[in-house]
């Protein structure tokens, strides 16, 4: 039986929303998080605020025997009381849920980063297929998501331009994916695992239109 998956993703891999609605989530929220010395993507640290056993780690779930679900909240949870509101109440199962800190690079370092998420692993057939979503909480000028069907293949290149409260759902085990940070400060930005399903699909159309796999 296949994982259950999200028909608005079917044409590019992914969506980009509208602006985040809602009260602003305040900078001391994410600047006050303890993070950890995490890479992916390039030179990175992470805050985890859901982990698979609500501990203060970034290992894939499957290290505990779990999919990348379910996730507990862990003590950043206390420091950022906004973030924690802005994921429960899209009302889809999570899993992951971290603030990724991706310090400054050339564009050619960070293509050389690019990668595919392990989202689905011990996910089981007939479940919802794990995505991720972005909230940009800061983003230098000229911050850049960089998406490929084909990792060697400009030609199946899609490039976001990078702002704060800027959202998006991605397909991170389908599209190879990097951010190109310009700097020169650090870029910080929410990364959920959601399952797919009708919950999600719900916050998705509503927080349309803006464009939807736009080249």
């Amino acid at each position: 039986m296949a994982h259950r998956k999200l028909p608005i993703l079917d044409p590019t891999g992914f969506v980009v929303l509208g602006e985040q609605r809602g009260p602003s989530i305040p900078p001391a929220e994410w600047q006050g998080l303890e993070f950890i010395d995490w890479k992916s993507g390039g030179d990175t640290n992470f805050a985890p605020l859901a982990s698979a056993l609500g501990e203060m780690e970034c290992r894939g779930f499957w290290d505990h025997g779990k999919p990348d679900k379910d996730g507990i909240w862990t003590k950043n949870r206390e420091i950022a009381p906004s973030l924690v509101r802005y994921v429960e109440q899209i009302g889809a199962r999570y899993g992951r849920v971290r603030v990724i800190e991706l310090n400054p690079s050339d564009e050619a370092t960070a293509l050389r980063q690019l990668h595919l998420d392990d989202n689905n692993r011990l996910n089981p057939d007939g479940e919802g297929w794990v995505v991720r979503a972005w909230l940009e909480l800061d983003a230098p000028p000229g911050s850049t998501f960089i998406l490929r069907e084909l990792k060697d293949d400009p030609a199946t290149e899609s490039r976001i331009p990078l702002h704060p409260g800027m959202q998006m759902v991605i397909d991170t085990e389908r599209l190879w994916h990097v951010v190109h940070n310009p700097g020169p400060k650090p870029r910080h930005a929410l990364i959920t695992s959601f399952e797919s399903g009708e919950a999600l699909q719900a916050w998705i159309d509503s927080q349309l239109p803006v464009e939807v796999g736009a080249r």
